[in-house]
């Protein structure tokens, strides 16, 4: 069988959705990630097969199973990008975004991304993948070998999923969400995309709940969320319908304006917690307006005591 064509560069140009531009005209960060998964796909597409024939023709189910972005410029709605994605393996890319602003290319992001071939039950045929693809070929997503080991965890008798995931004490959020559909791939399981828009929005909640909403900060201060990095890795499945428990960990504040904070997700299967994915996410706030606008605020006494939920 004969190796795919070399294709040492994949080129996308493409722009981010008008959904994105949640304040002012500024695209939030789960549309980078979009713009990234795009450009994985056409790097797929470039060589050959892509990911619709994969399915139809071998039976497998293609995968954003790693991704991490580091985000140095903002991205506007009408944005024309340009991504470009290097890698001889799925198991390996970079990826590089830039826009042209000012008579110059400027990056807007940086990230590597890892992909997988996954067999699907409710393909109609499975025969032997490509070779350039064979070393993809997993039978699982739990499989694909992410740097990020799963933590699943034990419910013992009496206990609830609250008690396993929040123990007092741990500064942590429980948000728990049925798996729908339309964050599905191949009729079975929740793709990388779902767990991005997980991400986003339990920070969300965990803001508000906290009592430092977004939408509290963009009317009292003029203060609008920044995303400057982040990394979705998925370490299991998390079935159609299933109940999602995810829990939200401030892990550290820096410079007194920024928090990371890492996003862990379970299913509940019997006794056990089944962990099905895990990210990070670096976090802050620019000022919109004034004679500071577009500094970094930094936080003060109410937002470092509500990112630490009281927790020294």
């Amino acid at each position: 069988m004969t190796s795919a064509p070399t294709a040492p560069l994949t080129v996308l140009v493409g722009r981010p959705r008008y959904e994105g531009a949640n304040i002012r005209t500024w695209i939030g960060f789960k549309h980078f990630i979009y713009l990234t998964e795009e450009a994985v796909l056409q790097w797929l597409r470039d060589r050959g097969p892509g990911a619709r024939d994969l399915f139809h023709e071998y039976g497998l189910g293609v995968e954003v199973v790693d991704c991490s972005v580091q985000l140095p410029a903002t991205l506007e709605v009408d944005d024309e990008v340009r991504v470009e994605v290097t890698g001889d393996s799925g198991a390996r890319l970079t990826v590089r975004m830039t826009v042209h602003r000012g008579g110059q290319d400027l990056v807007v992001l940086r990230g590597k991304v890892r992909i997988a071939l996954v067999r699907e039950p409710t393909a109609t045929v499975s025969t032997a993948a490509p070779e350039h693809l064979a070393d993809l070929v997993v039978p699982t997503v739990a499989a694909a070998g992410v740097p990020a080991r799963a933590d699943d965890r034990t419910i013992a008798a009496g206990q609830s999923i609250a008690d396993v995931l929040t123990p007092v004490g741990s500064n942590t959020f429980l948000w728990s969400w049925r798996a729908p559909y339309f964050y599905c791939h191949f009729s079975d399981r929740v793709q990388h995309s779902g767990f991005v828009r997980a991400l986003e929005e339990v920070v969300d909640r965990f803001l508000a709940d906290r009592g430092i909403s977004v939408g509290r900060l963009v009317r009292e201060r003029a203060w609008i969320p920044v995303v400057s990095r982040a990394r979705v890795q998925l370490v299991g499945t998390a079935g159609m319908e299933e109940q999602v428990h995810t829990v939200l960990t401030v892990v550290d504040v820096l410079r007194g304006v920024m928090f990371d904070a890492r996003m862990d997700c379970y299913v509940r299967r019997g006794d056990r917690l089944v962990h099905t994915a895990t990210a990070r996410i670096l976090h802050g706030y620019a000022i919109s307006g004034g004679p500071r606008a577009g500094e970094l605020a930094e936080f003060d006494d109410e937002v470092l005591r509500a990112l630490s939920g009281g927790v020294e």
